[in-house]
């Protein structure tokens, strides 16, 4: 099944005044690259993030963002910086003395001081957050996959009618070339006459075998026999349930490979205009699996 690479998904859920965000971006990469963002004191989950998306994912670049917010009177805690606290009261009192004043320093003189007040770190319950996290993350994939798959749909119908091209091509090539005997025995003709202005008596059975030395020299027969298993195992890998990118890819070279053969040996200029249309569909093709799964 062709999957596309590229796709944006979020997901948010809440549980017991626990509520997780999750948004998920994927772009193109030849590998499983994740990338997870979250507030520093949910750290510890990183690992087991990106063991949930690498069990669903096997290629691309997965960008994970979370947003965590934990209304339990547990997770808010604050704490006194007792020593900027007392330089702080410390120097008031000298004020006050340098100045003569009766006012004493008040709690809303104190509070009101940065740093003197501050939130302190707090052990997070992973076992109440991690359900809540994983069901997150769940169902942002679910939603990855539905728009890797619909966008993979568009990519699959692409590929199919390309395929259907380069199918028809190699049957006209195939035909075309079964007449190469011929086709090399009349340009031979055609080259002594025009060369001897038709003074020299040919021989019409040496015209045949150096016609059919130069037909089995650009025989393509193995190659478009190699082209036509090609196109079938690749029709079959797009339909495989498994990740089909890679081995697309590695096809597709193959199928490269044996049309530029092809174009080497092809001694009719039918046959190689059709080779150099079929090479600039492989190469949309080619564009076309760089963004697949």
């Amino acid at each position: 099944m062709i999957k596309s690479m590229t796709a944006f998904a979020r997901a948010e859920k809440t549980d017991r005044l626990l509520t997780v965000l999750v948004e998920m971006r994927s772009y193109n990469s030849r590998h499983l690259d994740l990338v997870i963002r979250m507030p520093n004191e949910y750290a510890g989950f990183e690992e087991k993030i990106k063991a949930v998306i690498s069990s669903k994912v096997s290629r691309g670049r997965i960008e994970a963002m979370l947003k965590i917010r934990d209304d339990n009177e547990s997770a808010v805690n604050f704490e006194v910086n007792e020593t900027t606290a007392r330089a702080y009261y410390n120097a008031l009192m000298r004020l006050k003395d340098i100045f003569g004043l009766e006012s004493k320093p008040t709690l809303e003189n104190m509070a009101s001081i940065s740093g003197v007040i501050r939130p302190c770190q707090i052990d997070v319950d992973t076992d109440a957050c991690w359900p809540v996290i994983r069901d997150c993350i769940n169902a942002a994939l679910a939603d990855l996959d539905r728009m890797r798959r619909k966008e993979g749909e568009h990519i699959s119908l692409d590929l199919l009618k390309r395929l259907d091209f380069i199918q028809q091509s190699a049957a006209d090539i195939k035909q075309r070339s079964s007449d190469l005997c011929a086709h090399y025995q009349q340009r031979l003709n055609d080259r002594i006459v025009a060369l001897t202005n038709g003074l020299v008596e040919i021989d019409p059975g040496r015209i045949a075998q150096e016609a059919a030395f130069l037909a089995d020299k650009s025989d393509i027969a193995e190659e478009l026999v190699r082209a036509d298993s090609h196109i079938l195992q690749f029709r079959s890998i797009m339909a495989s349930p498994e990740p089909s990118g890679r081995k697309l890819n590695f096809l597709l070279q193959e199928f490269i490979r044996e049309f530029n053969t092809m174009g080497a040996k092809a001694a009719s200029d039918q046959i190689s205009h059709t080779i150099v249309e079929v090479k600039s569909e492989l190469e949309k093709i080619r564009e076309q699996i760089q963004n697949v799964e």
